[in-house]
């Protein structure tokens, strides 16, 4: 894609508005990490949920001992997740970017027709 300067303003100016932000993204791996809220709120609904599945079956499964090993499984993801959301974050701006990008891109010969071009 050939893209004018104002149009990459554009985009980029879409990107910062639509973005998921990290801060936000660690306080809710913070407070919510357990539930996988920050998965949610990402948009990986699927992990999300099988965080949310892990401490489920944790907190059911404690009494007969296995619980732990569901616990540590979630701490541990929860660990990586850690390191893990910047790169997510920037995956979804490139996502948005891209997304964007496509749409100016595919409105470009229709205001160039508009314009008399």
């Amino acid at each position: 894609m050939d893209l004018s300067t104002a149009e990459q303003l554009l985009i980029e100016q879409r990107v910062t508005n639509d973005a998921k932000s990290i801060v936000v993204a660690y306080l809710l791996w913070f407070v919510g990490g357990g539930i996988g809220a920050h998965r949610f709120y990402m948009g990986c609904v699927g992990s999300g949920a099988g965080m949310l599945a892990l401490l489920v079956l944790g907190a059911v499964t404690a009494g007969i001992g296995i619980g732990a090993l569901f616990i540590v499984a979630l701490g541990v993801w929860l660990l990586v997740d850690l390191f893990l959301i910047p790169g997510m974050i920037r995956q979804h701006k490139d996502e948005v970017r891209n997304s964007f990008g496509k749409q100016v891109f595919a409105d470009r010969p229709l205001a160039q027709e508009r314009a008399g071009r």
